[in-house]
């Protein structure tokens, strides 16, 4: 389908590209552009599609999306929730698919345990909520200074990773879902009961062979419409929040980019 773009959003996964960062999994083609989240109209539709119309407002995980006008396979699109603001919707497929997907890659189960380390990021927020609707116990990881923020998350628990004292006496964790990585993902492997998960979206914690009882899980997101309508259904109806810090004109890109890579608290969309 022909889609229209109301707006994208910045990824760190569009940055990282962009500098080459990504080139042996996610390169760049040359002429190029960056981005993977969508939302916009439909403007014209393929012969084969099914399920879509033109005039319909859709979103989800494309390609080359930093862009006026976008060509969209429809499979990879879904059509906004009704009440749900078109241009927020851009800020929604990646994280929310993500934060999704790294929860369930923990395989937690109810009333189990799970430790969520960077909980007040976007990605971070998708799995508390996720984890949460599926009734496990939720510790927020972040850090000291985030520590008032993540209160508003919902969660059982909140722990600064940045404090070993209060590391030291963590208890022991049937799952970790992580989106910080480092030190902390270091820290956070030992903590972790054997049998249980430690899922990622980042590297894999250079002390992971020494708990070989613990199963390493590297997640890398992919599209599913239903995760998508379930994810943003809540933030629809105020059950998850994704915090937005700007809305740029699309000729600002390479402004939203540098104002991401120097840690933007909240999306940073990019309007058509």
């Amino acid at each position: 389908m022909l889609v229209r773009v109301a707006a994208t959003s910045v990824n760190p996964i569009d940055y990282k590209r962009r500098s080459g960062l990504t080139k042996n999994f996610y390169p760049m083609k040359f002429p190029g552009l960056i981005g993977v989240d969508i939302a916009g109209t439909v403007v014209r539709v393929g012969a084969e599609v099914q399920g879509f119309a033109v005039g319909d407002e859709v979103f989800g995980i494309a390609d080359n999306t930093y862009a006026e006008l976008c060509a969209v396979r429809a499979s990879v699109l879904a059509k906004v929730p009704k009440g749900l603001d078109l241009v927020q919707a851009a800020a929604l497929p990646l994280v929310t698919t993500t934060g999704n997907q790294l929860l369930s890659a923990t395989e937690i189960k109810e009333a189990q345990t799970v430790l969520v380390a960077g909980a007040v990021g976007s990605v971070g927020r998708s799995a508390v909520f996720t984890a949460k609707s599926r009734g496990a116990t939720v510790i927020a990881g972040v850090l000291r200074r985030q520590m008032d923020a993540a209160r508003a998350l919902g969660a059982d628990q909140v722990i600064a990773t940045d404090d070993d004292p209060a590391m030291e006496k963590l208890v022991s964790l049937d799952a970790v879902a992580d989106t910080v990585g480092g030190r902390t993902g270091e820290k956070l492997t030992s903590k972790v009961k054997p049998g249980g998960v430690y899922a990622s979206v980042v590297e894999v914690p250079q002390n992971a062979s020494k708990y070989p009882s613990v199963r390493v899980v590297h997640v890398f997101s992919k599209f599913d419409r239903e995760t998508l309508e379930f994810m943003a259904g809540a933030v629809r109806d105020g059950k998850l929040v994704i915090p937005i810090s700007q809305r740029l004109p699309l000729r600002e890109a390479a402004k939203a980019q540098a104002e991401a890579e120097k840690g933007a608290n909240g999306k940073i969309l990019l309007v058509a």
